[in-house]
C-alpha cells in the first residue's frame, strides 16, 4: 500500500458537505445582503461571512452553536459600539476592545472568533446604535435559522447541538 504523507491537522472534506455548506452561505450572505441593501445599514461583512465558514462548515464546533454566533456578534458589537461612542479612537482603543471582547467571550463561554472583528468594523464605521439589531442581530439569526435548514439536507448534520445537562446534575 502507498504511503500517504498527511501535511494537514484537518480531515480530508466531506465535498458534498462543503458543497452543501457553500449553497447555505450564498443564501444566508445574499438575503444578509439584500436587506442591507434595503435598510441602508452597514454590513457586517466580513465577520458574518467568517461566521458562515464555522457554522455551515463545522456545525459540530461549540464555538459554531447558536449562542456563540448570537451572543458572540452581539457582545462584540456593543462593545465596539461603547468603545466608539465614549472613548477616543485610534490603535489603542481599537486593540483594546478586541481584546474586551476575547476576555468577555470567554469567560461568558460565548467564544465566536469572527465576533472579534465586530468592535474593528464599529470603530471604523462610526455606525448607531441600530447597528446592534440591523445587520448583527438580523444577519446572525438569519445565519442560524439557514444553518438549521441545511443541516437537515443530506448528508445530514446535527445543527443546533444538543444541550446536555452538567455531570451529577
Amino acid at each position: 500500500m502507498p504511503r500517504r504523507f498527511v501535511f494537514r491537522h484537518q480531515t480530508p472534506p466531506c465535498v458534498p458537505c462543503w458543497l452543501k455548506a457553500g449553497i447555505g452561505t450564498v443564501i444566508s450572505l445574499g438575503i444578509i445582503a439584500l436587506i442591507d441593501d434595503f435598510s441602508g445599514a452597514p454590513m457586517l461583512a466580513a465577520p458574518l461571512g467568517a461566521s458562515a465558514v464555522m457554522v455551515f462548515g463545522f456545525p459540530e464546533s461549540p464555538m459554531s452553536q447558536p449562542a456563540n454566533l448570537v451572543g458572540g456578534h452581539i457582545l462584540a458589537t456593543l462593545v465596539g459600539l461603547l468603545f466608539d461612542h465614549f472613548l477616543p479612537g485610534g490603535w489603542a482603543a481599537m486593540a483594546g476592545s478586541v481584546a474586551v471582547v476575547m476576555v468577555m467571550l470567554a469567560l461568558l463561554r460565548l467564544t465566536h472568533p469572527p465576533a472579534a472583528a465586530d468592535p474593528l468594523v464599529v470603530m471604523m464605521s462610526h455606525p448607531g446604535w441600530g447597528f446592534l439589531l440591523m445587520p448583527v442581530l438580523l444577519g446572525t439569526v438569519i445565519l442560524v435559522v439557514m444553518a438549521v435548514v441545511i443541516h437537515r439536507l443530506p448528508p445530514r448534520s446535527v445543527y443546533p447541538l444538543p444541550i446536555h445537562p452538567p455531570p451529577g446534575g
